[in-house]
């Protein structure tokens, strides 16, 4: 049990990825504005173990790079202080380690490369969304499955809860996760 370690899962309405340290007894706390807090307006959460970040990839993945022009600055300039203020609780609480997950895209030109890496396939989730992560973490151990249902995030239909359900971690990858990273 440790209940005594907190972890903040921050930009998470689902709550797949910290559901491992939620299962193993980490007192977990989620930070999503569809759950009533924005995490720009995140006071000091005082010491915790862990960081999770996944702020929204809408204005930031490559997948949207032809929008990017119609949309203008203003939702760039959204997208990165979301972003930003996932680091500022990070640099505020000096976690024993942090991870801030998008896919391809714009933040490799405002973070620099990423730390790591990864497709679902490569934990068990038959599918492909290369996504990438920034921070201070191990890498999980991969377990690798054939991708057949290759890149499903491509193949759904314009459901008003499409970025919602793309936005979920997959099973796979948070536990491997949690398991290198507990």
């Amino acid at each position: 049990m440790n209940s005594d370690k907190t972890i903040l899962s921050l930009c998470d309405y689902s709550g797949e990825w910290p559901r491992p340290y939620r299962e193993a007894g980490y007192n977990v706390v989620q930070v999503d504005i569809k759950h009533g807090q924005d995490v720009r307006l995140m006071s000091y959460p005082g010491k915790v173990h862990g960081v999770l970040a996944a702020p929204p990839c809408t204005h930031l993945a490559s997948s949207g790079a032809r929008w990017w022009a119609n949309k203008g600055e203003t939702a760039l300039l959204e997208a990165l202080a979301i972003a930003d203020a996932c680091l500022r609780i990070v640099a505020l609480t000096n976690p024993a380690w942090w991870v801030l997950e998008n896919p391809i895209g714009r933040l490799v030109t405002y973070y620099g490369p990423p730390a790591f890496k990864f497709d679902p396939c490569d934990y068990g989730d038959p599918y492909t969304k290369r996504t990438c992560l920034w921070g201070k973490f191990t890498p999980p151990i991969a377990c690798p499955v054939e991708p057949t249902e290759g890149s499903k995030m491509h193949t759904m239909s314009n459901l008003i809860e499409r970025a919602t359900i793309r936005s979920i971690t997959p099973a796979g990858f948070a536990r491997a996760f949690f398991e290198a990273n507990p």
